[in-house]
């Protein structure tokens, strides 16, 4: 039945570092508990107490530490194993809370650390975030590292692409290993000790903003770990506010950017079984912002997760106490507590998130930009490429100068910029090689997926999904050549690849299996193809598909428009080619079940209202307002529940504030029992028999406020929630 479900079924879960507290028991499915200490145990048996099923979380890359840092822990001191720059500066989460280089040791003490959690009876365990920074790479333990795996002297990554890329790709292995080492200690534990079986997960940012913020991390590799049962796509709006540009403007694009976040998290487990929750937070960890800008990122995250149907389990926010006691913006004079409204609609969502179901893809024309964990290894050019940089100048990355950033967008626009000018706007956070290639299909309603070019040697069928895919190796390179293999096999049983790319990357210049007989890696794929190592611009058949040339850095994509006209007309011949046309639209619409999720983009070329007919509850207004006409303007979206799905339906729950733990018509009444968080006005929406149009509804025996909706025939309940289980009587 709609809403009612076992919570083994682990839709919805928050990450909470406190104990229970009556206002932050929004009655989802699992807590994850946070931090190992010596409150764990208690923590976690207060929220199994209270039905929930309990989990850990803690970070594998920085956390409390201290008795393995100062040699208490095994009698030798790990000092050396923090992550620096190279100018001999602390990477660190806080004050004693390194990001540490992940050696032997510091699984080991980890694993030691993760008994704790398996005694204290959590059925999984989450270490969050692996997270390398790409200007570490300098620390003691780090050179020793390198000389052991590489077997030759360590070098510094800033003196050429070579040694920047090998250590790169050498930062994420570290953590992969020791994600493996510790997934298999702890269930190997649990099993002998308790004959029980414990899940390992990992919360981790996605792949582009990894690779947009300069943080090395396993990601795909994570795939491969026969211990990780899953993942956490941890996007929100912190993530997807991080800018980038389009048409050659640079600004937040929230919606767009979380969009595709979401996209490459729901590729790394397509296929493998592997669960993933997708992360939403209704504020984020800078606390400048006010409610308004919270709430109204909050949407755009949601509404871009759900546009992505094979995911149906969400962490429903991290740190659900600074959400509901916070105030923002922090230390402004007018700084509030969370606005009643959106307490309220937040309670909604909470609900209904556990309630959406999953669906397939139905779109003819089904398109993906590939992308790959190599694009995190060549994310930063080196010194030489610079030439003489001044030592004061070294580390200023673009990101801190917007001014500068759009002066040079101006000049590559005007085709008057420098080549250390465009090393760094490729290199800003930006990202506008891969954006380039993704928002100008995006933005114009089609629905384009990253997918993960490394899952071609993990899984036959990865690419069987997709008709249509867009390739550049100019930030990113094919592992090996059997990426090559796999996509020249994919073209030949009727796909079409698009590649842009004009050879110009430093990073082909790398000691890897293309260098000598090619000059990039793309020479060895257009081989494959049968056309020449440096093909021009065109069309050419391959097998029963085909693989159009064009020879362009895909990063001017996101600055002139000429080319980005020029660009869309090369995907709609590719299209035609398929016999799928892409009609350029101003919207995405996924159906989900009984729900519709819809978007309406600001920056498409043919931007307007988009309007829906037919009979509908919109889910993201408080009391789930039954509406007719749905108007959804540029740059809104809605998640509307289809009356039209349930047309012989007589008792359903719609819409709901609180959790409903049973429900049944009995004794010419309809029985509910329900618990919620304390504190705010709670709505629930029930489809009901006609003879309930002019019920009274009993809350414990006290008279509530209800409105029956003739048209959709629905009863409105309208309560003040509180703690605790409740019993509700709707009687004729």
């Amino acid at each position: 039945m709609a809403f009612i479900r076992p919570r083994e079924e682990e839709r919805t879960g928050y990450q909470n570092g406190l104990p229970l507290e009556p206002h932050i028991d929004f009655q989802n499915d699992f807590c994850m508990c946070y931090r190992l200490n010596e409150s764990t145990a208690d923590r976690v048996k207060q929220y199994v107490d209270n039905g929930y099923v309990a989990h850990l979380m803690t970070g594998i890359s920085w956390g409390s530490y201290v008795d393995y840092l100062t040699g208490e822990y095994d009698g030798r001191e790990h000092m050396d194993e923090w992550q620096k720059d190279r100018f001999g500066n602390e990477i660190v989460h806080g004050h004693m809370t390194p990001y540490m280089v992940p050696t032997i040791s510091f699984a080991d003490y980890l694993s030691e650390k993760l008994k704790i959690a398996v005694d204290a009876g959590v059925v999984a365990i989450h270490v969050e975030e692996p997270e390398f920074w790409d200007r570490g790479g300098y620390s003691e333990a780090f050179k020793r590292e390198y000389e052991l795996y590489y077997r030759e002297p360590w070098q510094a990554q800033h003196t050429s692409v070579d040694a920047h890329y090998r250590c790169a790709q050498l930062k994420a292995y570290l953590y992969r290993r020791a994600i493996d080492r510790v997934s298999a200690y702890i269930k190997e534990y649990a099993k002998v000790k308790y004959n029980r079986d414990v899940r390992f997960y990992v919360p981790t940012h996605s792949l582009l903003n990894y690779t947009q913020w300069k943080i090395m991390s396993p990601e795909g590799m994570l795939a491969d770990i026969p211990g990780v049962d899953g993942f956490i796509a941890q996007v929100w709006t912190g993530t997807a506010r991080e800018k980038n540009i389009y048409k050659g403007i640079l600004k937040e694009r929230t919606f767009e950017t979380a969009y595709l976040e979401y996209g490459v998290m729901q590729e790394l487990v397509r296929g493998t079984g592997k669960r993933m929750w997708f992360l939403h937070d209704p504020i984020e960890d800078n606390p400048i912002f006010d409610w308004n800008d919270y709430q109204y990122n909050y949407y755009k995250t949601v509404t871009a997760s759900l546009l992505h149907p094979h995911i149906n389990h969400f962490e429903i926010c991290p740190w659900p106490d600074r959400i509901m006691h916070g105030k923002y913006p922090k230390d402004a004079p007018d700084a509030a507590t969370i606005p009643p409204e959106y307490k309220t609609r937040l309670n909604g969502m909470f609900q209904t998130l556990g309630d959406i179901e999953c669906a397939d893809n139905a779109d003819s024309l089904r398109v993906g930009v590939l992308m790959s964990d190599t694009a995190l290894y060549q994310r930063t050019f080196t010194d030489d490429l610079y030439g003489c940089v001044p030592e004061e100048e070294v580390g200023t990355v673009l990101r801190t100068n917007e001014d500068l950033t759009n002066s040079i967008i101006l000049k590559i626009a005007n085709g008057t910029a420098e080549k250390t000018e465009e090393l760094q706007l490729a290199e800003s956070n930006a990202f506008p090689l891969f954006y380039g290639l993704s928002l100008p299909l995006l933005n114009n309603g089609l629905a384009v997926r990253p997918v993960l070019l490394d899952n071609v040697r993990r899984y036959p069928d990865t690419l069987d999904e997709y008709n249509l895919l867009v390739l550049s190796y100019e930030f990113m390179k094919p592992l090996s050549p059997d990426v090559n293999n796999a996509l020249c096999a994919w073209v030949q049983n009727g796909g079409v690849l698009v590649y842009v790319g004009d050879g110009s990357d430093p990073f082909h210049n790398i000691r890897s299996w293309w260098t000598g007989k090619y000059d990039t890696p793309a020479q060895h794929l257009f081989e494959l193809f049968g056309l020449q190592k440096n093909p021009a611009d065109g069309t050419y058949s391959c097998g029963k598909g085909h693989v159009i040339i064009r020879n362009l850095n895909p990063m001017h994509l996101c600055i002139c428009e000429d080319l980005v006209k020029q660009y869309k007309q090369t995907v709609h011949a590719a299209a035609e080619l398929l016999g799928a046309p892409w009609d350029e639209d101003n919207k995405l619409i996924v159906r989900r079940g009984n729900h519709i999720v819809a978007a309406s983009l600001l920056e498409s070329d043919t931007a307007g209202d988009v309007e829906l007919d037919g009979l509908f509850a919109d889910l993201y207004t408080p009391d789930f307002a039954v509406c007719e006409k749905v108007v959804i303007k540029p740059d809104e979206s809605r998640l509307l529940f289809d009356f039209a799905t349930i047309e012989d339906e007589n008792l359903r729950i719609i819409g709901t504030c609180v959790r409903v733990l049973s429900m049944e018509e009995k004794d010419d009444a309809i029985h509910l029992s329900v618990r919620g968080a304390e504190g705010f006005k709670a709505y629930m929406r029930l489809r009901v028999p006609e003879e309930y149009a002019k019920a009274t509804v009993l809350l414990d025996g006290a008279k509530i406020q209800s409105v029956y909706c003739e048209k959709s025939r629905t009863l409105l309940l309208i309560f003040d929630s509180h703690a605790g289980e409740r019993n509700i009587v709707i009687k004729k």
